[in-house]
């Protein structure tokens, strides 16, 4: 399945390959794709006699006739009249059961088609989910599920079967009244097929310039709301609002030229249709002056042009909308043919925590070629150790949290855990070993309850309410009127910073994993807050091997040691007493904290 999406050519007429996505969904349900085809045929077969049976009952009502034989003329028209009321009714009831019956499929396909691209999305790597728009990914996932959908349906039940029935509807024509009247609709059903791809295919364009103004416009908007204290703070409203309406300029621009290629498509289309009925109509008009013909020939002719159109005008329709799936379902394709750079290895195994030794081994790490974040790094954190990573801002620190869940891998060297290198067990093992508190915490607009929960989904209250206990929320928790229920806001929004991290620490306590990380786990809180979480910290890490990160080196003077960094590389290591000692780099960023908080 892979295959199809790498190899999907937005340029082509129609991508066949897209059928390699589709085609197991289909098989999924073959009853009801059985009972759909069986109610397909039976619909087109009522369609198609439908005509016939307007024949006879417009003949038998033109008939001249005598006194004595009105009670049978009335008879027969009545019976006829009923038969093709029956064979209407058949053709749409039955048309309404074949769409119910496959609906099940392509709602399964649009659940399923829905789930792969949010799984594939959450296996692409960190770098990805840095430079997406978010705004705009969800509008091309959205309209490429759809687009799928749309293909699922009307390539089944709608294109193949307007097909037959035209050639039925020619081969009739040609049998009951001669070539003249089947050349007249060969000629038109092909003239409309090809003007309609033609001009399908020329139109597309703006249907892709639609949908990339759509999404540049609807990231517009989300990125804006998303950051809107950022929008108060500075009084950009009235800017933001300009970004906007350019954006939806562009939208309305490219829907104008969308909408005026559609006007030529569908004026083309109908000079087609009335010139082929209007031949049509003066060719059987003829026919009955000459009495070769009857009026209910006419008739029927006239309802077969008005039968056969319709599907045609259809089909134009599903085509120009195939086209239009297409267009959409080309962002989604490119996103599922994208993969992570950090990828597990083919006989990868689960990673098996007994003591918790990391070691850094000589790890060098680079986002761009041109420009080096770490060098050379090699330090141990022992079994129970607390390890803290301390340094200026920008020395590399938090890069060395994201080198151990693997988001990135190390340009050289290794990482190992108990002996394992990370790069050799699956990335779910190693992130299921590993708690968190990261300095931003971002939250999920659900409850404090929930958001606490996600660090154990399985945990049970009793669970939840200890780890609240121990990350000193309580206090904070009784204050508010729903208490664990209250909502959170998006991104945590409603809290104070102080108040997400306690969340996030109560998260990862909840999860008890064997090694801890603390990415500046108590840079939002105050000094009085600070003290009960780190004496928090200290007693859920007694046991656990731990890395710290740190810039407030009064959070980690009690660490079993201390690596300082310096531009990406280990410039001291040693205890707090150690390296105040050594009057080096650690003594001078000491001291300047130190007049910091005097001042």
């Amino acid at each position: 399945m892979r295959d199809a999406y790498q190899e999907f050519d937005s340029e082509s007429k129609i991508n066949w390959k897209i059928f390699q996505v589709i085609w197991p969904y289909l098989l999924e349900f073959k009853t009801r794709i059985v009972i759909a085809l069986v109610c397909l045929v039976l619909s087109k077969a009522a369609s198609v006699y439908g005509p016939f049976l307007l024949k006879y009952i417009v003949d038998a009502l033109s008939q001249e006739t005598t006194k004595e034989s009105n009670t049978a003329l009335l008879l027969v028209p009545v019976g006829l009249v009923l038969a093709y009321g029956f064979a209407r009714f058949s053709m749409i009831i039955l048309g309404e059961i074949r769409d119910t019956v496959f609906g099940r499929v392509t709602e399964r396909a649009m659940r399923r088609v829905g789930l792969q691209v949010f799984v594939h999305v959450h296996n692409l790597d960190l770098d990805f989910h840095l430079n997406r728009r978010t705004g705009g990914l969800a509008r091309d996932i959205e309209r490429g599920t759809n687009g799928i959908s749309f293909l699922m349906r009307f390539f089944v039940f709608n294109i193949a079967p307007t097909l037959i029935e035209i050639g039925l509807v020619i081969g009739l024509l040609f049998y009951n009244y001669g070539i003249a009247f089947a050349a007249i609709t060969m000629v038109s059903v092909v003239l409309y097929i090809l003007f309609s791809m033609v001009t399908t295919d020329w139109r597309t364009r703006f249907v892709r310039e639609a949908n990339r103004a759509d999404s540049a416009a609807s990231t517009r908007a989300i990125d804006s709301l998303l950051n809107y204290e950022t929008v108060k703070y500075f009084t950009n409203e009235e800017y933001e609002s300009r970004l906007y309406d350019h954006a939806l300029e562009d939208w309305e621009s490219a829907r104008r030229k969308n909408r005026l290629s559609l006007l030529t498509l569908n004026s083309g289309q109908a000079l087609i249709i009335t010139t082929a009925m209007t031949s049509m109509m003066w060719l059987a008009a003829q026919r009955v002056t000459e009495g070769t013909m009857t009026i209910g020939d006419f008739v029927l002719i006239n309802a077969f042009m008005m039968q056969l159109f319709m599907p045609l005008n259809f089909l134009g329709f599903v085509y120009r909308e195939i086209k239009g799936s297409m267009a959409n379902i080309e962002n989604m394709f490119r996103l599922m043919a994208l993969s992570s750079k950090v990828k597990d290895a083919p006989d990868a195994k689960q990673l098996v925590v007994s003591a918790g030794h990391i070691r850094f081994d000589q790890v060098s790490f680079h986002y761009q070629p041109d420009r080096e974040i770490l060098h050379s790094i090699s330090f141990d954190i022992k079994p129970g150790e607390k390890v803290a990573v301390v340094g200026a801002s920008g020395a590399g620190k938090s890069t060395l949290v994201k080198l151990l869940f693997r988001f990135y891998d190390p340009s050289q060297g290794s990482i190992s855990i108990d002996g394992q290198v990370i790069n050799e067990v699956t990335q779910h093992s190693l992130r299921s070993a590993i708690g968190i508190v990261p300095q931003d915490t971002v939250l999920f607009n659900s409850s404090i309850f929930d958001n606490i929960r996600y660090g154990k989904p399985d945990a049970s209250d009793e669970e939840v309410y200890n780890a609240i206990r121990m990350a000193h929320l309580e206090n904070f928790i009784a204050q508010l009127p729903n208490g664990v229920e209250t909502l959170v806001g998006e991104r945590g929004l409603k809290l104070s910073g102080g108040e997400k991290q306690r969340v996030a620490i109560a998260r990862t306590l909840l999860k008890r994993p064997p090694i801890l990380l603390f990415d500046e786990a108590t840079s939002s809180l105050d000094s009085k807050s600070e003290r009960s979480i780190l004496a928090a910290l200290r007693e859920i890490a007694e046991g656990h091997t731990s890395l710290v990160i740190a810039h407030r080196l009064s959070t980690v003077v009690d660490a079993d040691r201390i690596v300082v960094l310096d531009q990406g590389a280990i410039v001291e290591q040693g205890t707090h007493k150690q390296l105040l000692a050594l009057a080096g780099r650690y003594a001078e960023l000491w001291s300047a904290q130190r007049k910091e908080q005097n001042s």
